[in-house]
């Protein structure tokens, strides 16, 4: 299992943002299965609604995607950390709240965090984390 952020889902939506790694993580999650925080959800929906308006992405096609998403075997963490927690992580490595998010959730379950959020993938490795790809 890997930890998914909003960078590598984004990717898996748009052609001009694809790379073979992010492919490869695409298949990696079917086959093994991913984890995001609860906040994943409004940021693919932000991705999505963000596509329709600037990239001019078809109703169709938004559907398509959110039905490849929705498909996935993600696990949204059960056990996110509370208000000060996240401020204390985000402060830390300097990184939004939303990001440190992503963090805590690869550090506290020992999991590779999957991004391609550059500021983000430091501080993980910064945090002793695994970064894919």
């Amino acid at each position: 299992m890997i930890v998914v952020d909003a960078s590598v889902a984004s990717a898996w939506c748009f052609e001009d943002e694809a790379t073979p790694a992010t492919d490869e993580l695409l298949a990696r999650v079917q086959r093994e299965g991913g984890v995001v925080p609860p906040l994943w959800a409004y940021e693919i929906a932000n991705v999505l609604v963000t596509g329709r308006r600037r990239a001019g992405l078809s109703e169709a096609t938004v559907t398509r995607l959110m039905a490849l998403l929705n498909s996935l075997p993600l696990d949204v963490d059960g056990n996110p950390p509370n208000s000060a927690e996240l401020v204390a992580t985000a402060e830390l490595h300097e990184l939004t709240a939303h990001d440190a998010a992503y963090l805590e959730v690869a550090s506290r379950r020992g999991l590779p965090l999957a991004t391609l959020d550059q500021k983000l993938a430091t501080a993980a490795r910064d945090a002793g984390v695994t970064v894919l790809p």
